[in-house]
């Protein structure tokens, strides 16, 4: 890939389940890439993950301790480096609304951290992960994301003459990522119930290779500005319950503190300036005329006014087989 070739990556959240995965990813693409840097605040983490990727192996791959809150640790991390992957946030629901202020430190002042270092470093690619829960968000970990959202996106107007690109990846749940419903589910599987929040609600999903491919993709094709979304099946959580464990008693427990019982990638707002890309859709900003030409130019149409992308009114939705199928290829082989 043009983009990945003789590259200087870093990855901030690099032993997170993307982090790792997107790690494997790169190193299947170029064992001999440049420079791969693994930018982590876990020593327990990168030391077991430097066993899995070791350094003697792969020329290119360093590992780096630091924090985003820490702008000149990520000062000194980003020296020479050409493309950054920021996948590093505080992202439990719950966790957020009764520790606020953490959160706005990883995620808000960290984006900035992220954003002013790549400025000072010169670095050319940007793509921030964000999340469903960063689109007209009701809970404090998505307002965050979408402020960081925000940040990367107005960073291209104060870049000046720079070469530089900063976009966006938004997605949903992360099948079998940690903290997710899934492995949650998995771990009650042989119990007589399941503890489910409300009856009502789903869920987008994607695969973390998913994940990983889109990254890739946004590299590719990014040119700044971009929150890009992909079309993803939904999910109903009771069926996900029928697929992991369908002779479980279902307990309503009720909906957590910040949880929407529907998740939404994109908004009506969004729609004027939303276009579909066929795999992907490009979300933009509603000033920035050139980066909505440039579309327009490339062919691509805008989505129908007042379109929205919401995990309840989705038209693909995954039935019990399709996920029991999913989770036997993605979390769990032995998975029946």
């Amino acid at each position: 890939m043009k983009k990945i070739s003789n590259k200087k990556i870093l990855i901030t959240g690099g032993t997170g389940s993307f982090g790792k995965a997107f790690v494997s990813k790169i190193l299947s693409l170029a064992p001999d890439i440049e420079r791969l840097v693994i930018y982590s605040r876990d020593e327990l983490k990168q030391s077991e993950m430097s066993k899995e990727f070791p350094t003697d192996k792969y020329k290119g791959i360093r590992y780096f301790l630091g924090d985003v809150r820490d702008a000149d640790r990520l000062n000194i991390a980003l020296e020479g480096i050409d493309t950054v992957i920021h996948a590093a946030a505080l992202k439990q629901v719950p966790a957020a609304e009764y520790n606020p202020f953490e959160f706005i430190k990883t995620n808000i002042i960290g984006a900035q951290n992220i954003i002013q270092s790549c400025m000072q470093n010169d670095v050319e690619n940007v793509i921030a992960l964000s999340t469903d829960k960063a689109c007209s968000p009701i809970n404090l970990y998505g307002a965050t994301k979408l402020c960081s959202d925000k940040l990367f996106v107005s960073a291209n107007y104060w870049r000046g003459k720079k070469n530089k690109s900063f976009s966006v990846v938004r997605y949903g749940n992360v099948m079998g990522s940690r903290g997710s419903v899934i492995p949650l589910f998995l771990e009650n599987r042989n119990k007589n119930s399941l503890p489910i929040t409300h009856n009502e609600m789903t869920r987008f999903n994607i695969t973390l290779e998913d994940g990983v491919k889109m990254v890739l993709w946004a590299l590719e094709n990014s040119i700044g500005s971009e929150i890009f979304v992909p079309k993803i099946p939904s999910y109903k959580i009771l069926d996900l319950a029928k697929a992991i464990n369908p002779n479980a008693e279902i307990k309503i427990i009720g909906v957590r503190p910040g949880e929407k019982i529907h998740e939404e990638m994109i908004s009506s707002s969004d729609s004027a300036f939303t276009f579909d890309l066929g795999k992907y859709y490009a979300v933009l900003q509603s000033s920035n005329d050139e980066k909505i030409n440039y579309y327009s130019k490339e062919g691509f149409k805008k989505v129908r006014e007042g379109f929205s992308y919401n995990s309840g009114t989705n038209d693909q939705f995954l039935n019990v087989n399709e996920i029991k199928e999913l989770i036997r290829l993605n979390i769990d082989n032995n998975f029946e």
